[in-house]
């Protein structure tokens, strides 16, 4: 038997005591909440991914008086037949191990599919699981690209079905009383939101030609994504930094704190223009995406930017995987996925947030009311927020390389409430602190105006193009009204 890396070996020890807490960036406390039995006797569950962040899934419904794990489902049968005998152990009795979700789907016991999948699966898991006829819980970031997301919640709304969006923080109360606060005029009136992903990353290694350990069903593992050789190093994780499976730092980490950022802004509906300027900075390596990246959205006398660090970095404002909410009369730092204070203009400490909850309670009790008013991170939230950061990455991959230090120049004409000026040198002065010189060329996008209601760019057709993909058959997303 392969011997487990320091990385499973982790991931097991996290699973064992989710009983008690779950795995995953918030706190998620499953034993303390009261687990009342559904009408209908217990949930059938299928967990579907369950390497890494499946674990909180199955951590927060095996073991439960109300609900039963039926299924593990991943393309990894090593992985997943562990965890299907650590389940055993949890609930008493062996869930089923398959690698294909279709399997699962065939199962009318199965009411409930939690996925935990790599991003590029996430929409067309909950897609079928929705047309047969389960309700879901699916993980940030709800799709792949912006129309994928859409999409969800078609069938969603369709089908009648419950679906939440995997932003746990949505379900802090500390979290909720700092967006309240924000909302109310707590800090005046807000004019940016500001996320921040500081997160070091480093190189994933050079990309080359590799072979997909023998546990994987490789076929399965690629499903919408194109027949591709693999050209990675690591196979399991670091398909976030590649464009045909992830999203980068700003649709990993990153769409934590971008849900956060338009939560606190009050705004259900995409911004009126993108840009984002970056680059992958410091190595050369398999990856895609970004390692330091800006992006900025325009709500007219409001604007929401991100900012991604991969490279080593101080905080800023005392966060660095957090949120700030710049007002008239002040600013908040959410520093936490639940904590944070409020200070006054002269940085006097005026009012604290703090309190974990408990997100995959707040889904089974919407799967028992029947209505999706009652989840606190609706599909159509999870979407929105979603979107947005693939917005970032279209204006992000439509740039043209020029060198770093003119990038002032280049957005000198960009119209926001946001001084971007400033940003701009924040960032220049973090490469120079890493070693990156000024001189380097640095990927500037275009400004894309958007029409939130069509949720499509305005006179852009290459964006527009951005927007879907193409699809590897049988796996295969619906187009709009096909759900």
């Amino acid at each position: 038997m392969r011997k487990r890396n320091r990385r499973e070996f982790l991931e097991d020890s996290m699973f064992a005591a989710a009983g008690a807490v779950a795995l995953g960036p918030a706190t998620e406390i499953f034993a303390a909440e009261e687990q009342t039995k559904s009408p209908n006797g217990k949930l059938g569950v299928a967990v579907v991914g369950v390497r890494g962040r499946g674990g909180s899934h199955i951590g927060a419904f095996a073991g439960r008086k109300d609900t039963e794990v039926l299924y593990i489902c991943d393309p990894d049968n090593e992985v997943g037949n562990r965890r299907a005998g650590e389940v055993a152990k949890r609930q008493g009795r062996k869930p089923k191990f398959v690698e294909d979700i279709r399997k699962v789907l065939e199962d009318k016991s199965v009411d409930i599919v939690s996925i935990a999948t790599p991003n590029h699966w996430h929409a067309l898991a909950a897609i079928w699981a929705i047309q047969a006829g389960k309700h879901v819980y699916v993980e940030k970031p709800v799709s792949h690209n912006v129309s994928e997301g859409r999409r969800i919640v078609e069938a969603a709304r369709k089908y009648d079905k419950i679906c939440q969006t995997g932003t746990q923080s949505r379900s802090n109360p500390g979290m909720i009383a700092a967006m309240k606060f924000v909302q109310d005029g707590g800090v005046g009136k807000v004019e940016v939101a500001r996320g921040l992903c500081y997160k070091r990353r480093g190189s994933i290694g050079e990309r080359g030609e590799y072979e997909a350990p023998d546990s994987i069903n490789y076929d399965l593992w690629l499903g919408p994504a194109p027949m591709a050789p693999l050209t990675r190093k690591q196979f399991h994780y670091d398909w976030h930094w590649q464009w045909p499976y992830g999203n980068g730092d700003l649709g990993n980490q990153g769409i934590h704190q971008m849900d956060l950022a338009r939560w606190g802004l009050g705004v259900d509906r995409l911004s009126d223009s993108v840009t984002s300027y970056g680059g992958r900075f410091g190595y050369v390596d398999a990856g895609d995406s970004a390692n330091t990246q800006v992006v900025i959205h325009n709500y007219g006398a409001q604007s929401l930017v991100f900012e991604v660090r991969g490279l080593p970095t101080d905080g800023y404002k005392g966060s660095k995987i957090g949120v700030i909410f710049e007002g008239t009369e002040g600013f908040v730092v959410m520093t936490s996925y639940h904590s944070g204070a409020a200070f006054d203009l002269e940085g006097s400490k005026i009012k604290s947030f703090n309190g974990g909850g408990n997100h995959f309670e707040n889904f089974l009790s919407a799967v028992r009311s029947g209505d999706h008013k009652d989840l606190n991170a609706d599909i159509e939230d999870g979407h929105l927020s979603s979107a947005l950061c693939h917005l970032g990455n279209i204006s992000y991959r439509l740039g043209s390389q020029v060198p770093a230090a003119e990038t002032v120049e280049r957005l000198s004409s960009l119209k926001s409430s946001e001084n971007v000026g400033r940003t701009i040198d924040r960032t220049l002065a973090h490469l120079d602190k890493n070693g990156v010189s000024g001189a380097v060329e640095m990927s500037v996008g275009p400004e894309l105006a958007i029409d939130p209601k069509s949720e499509k760019f305005v006179s852009h057709k290459k964006a527009d193009q951005m927007l879907t993909r193409e699809y590897r058959a049988p796996f295969v997303v619906p187009a709009a009204g096909d759900v």
